[in-house]
């Protein structure tokens, strides 16, 4: 899908106090498209304030050594946002992801836009630029910078190539396409440094989530002559490994690199109540579709939906409808 990226410009070009948002439990996309797009705006005379509806995961605040992210009713008010004329959405089209932040926007009533890839999308009365066949946001924007007349610099190329080389799963999934190698390229012409974006990514465990790496792999159950593979966190399990809930981010891809598996499902038990679940598939087994069912959504390999329910119950619905799938 392309992008009209001239309309865009027509839309912010009425703007000047813009906030960004995101999905909460952000990932690198989330937080890296926000800070990439925050550098693109300024250079377009833009005010631009990020605001989240969580706080940053500590494992990610490298990001932003400017301390731009903020989160709402924490770092910042949502009096203190009565100024804004524009809000740009980034790697999300649902309301449930918006967190805090989209009762806010809800009740300001000010005008929005959103920058995605993921497939489906709510009605939020917003005008939509997507590329669905785009491998992550911060893709979408490095592409994006000549058509806005913007300049990729070391701080706005940094987080950009955070949110691709994350999406993409350091470039093993399909979806690293020659294109997405070439953008990437741009990137670090740009100053962006893949060893030490990778380094304080994936070299910086604590001992907490090492031993709840422990946990979760204890529990892996396979099924199906192992072609279904799952398991889960509960939330007592953070208490006794000293976990953080960031910490089980990429957690579902340790289940998946398990020789002959096909669908891989996680359950993360939520502090304030449901259950977090992630799907990942290398076969034909749709996980945007699978997620939909539960009114989640994502990717053909990878996607994430939420329900308000028991872990136990969440299992149980959930596991036999991949089931049901795995054995047509």
């Amino acid at each position: 899908m392309t992008i009209q990226w001239s309309r865009f410009k027509e839309v912010v070009a009425q703007a000047q106090n813009i906030v960004l948002t995101s999905h909460i439990r952000p990932d690198c996309d989330a937080l890296g498209s926000e800070l990439g797009m925050a550098g693109l705006l300024e250079q377009m005379g833009k005010r631009v304030r990020i605001v989240n509806g969580q706080v940053t995961p500590p494992n990610l605040e490298f990001l932003d050594p400017d301390k731009k992210l903020l989160a709402i009713d924490v770092s910042i008010t949502r009096e203190a946002l009565a100024d804004c004329d524009l809000v740009i959405i980034l790697d999300t089209s649902a309301w449930i992801q918006l967190g805090p932040v989209g009762d806010w926007i809800k009740e300001s009533g000010v005008p929005r836009i959103v920058v995605d890839h993921h497939q489906g999308e709510d009605d939020l009365g917003a005008e939509l630029f997507k590329d669905r066949n785009a491998e992550a946001t911060g893709a979408i924007l490095t592409r994006a910078a000549a058509e806005l007349g913007c300049q990729l610099t070391p701080e706005i190329a940094t987080p950009l190539y955070a949110a691709m080389a994350t999406d993409t799963g350091w470039f093993r999934f399909p979806s690293a396409s020659a294109e997405c190698y070439r953008t990437a390229a741009a990137l670090i012409e740009a100053g962006a440094s893949p060893s030490w974006i990778y380094g304080q990514i994936h070299e910086q465990e604590t001992v907490g989530r090492i031993r709840l790496r422990g946990v979760v792999l204890a529990r892996v159950q396979t099924e199906l002559e192992g072609r279904l593979v799952h398991t889960w966190i509960k939330q007592e399990d953070f208490t006794q490994t000293g976990a953080l809930p960031s910490d089980t981010e990429d957690l579902i891809n340790l289940a998946l690199s398990i020789r002959g598996t096909e669908f891989a499902v996680i359950f993360v038990e939520q502090k304030t109540g449901g259950v977090k679940i992630s799907f990942r598939s290398r076969c034909a087994i749709n996980c945007n579709e699978v997620a939909g069912q539960f009114k989640g959504g994502g990717h053909k390999a990878a996607a994430g939906a939420f329900q308000d329910l028991p872990l136990e119950t969440v299992q149980t619905t959930v596991l036999d409808y991949v089931r049901s799938l795995l054995r047509l």
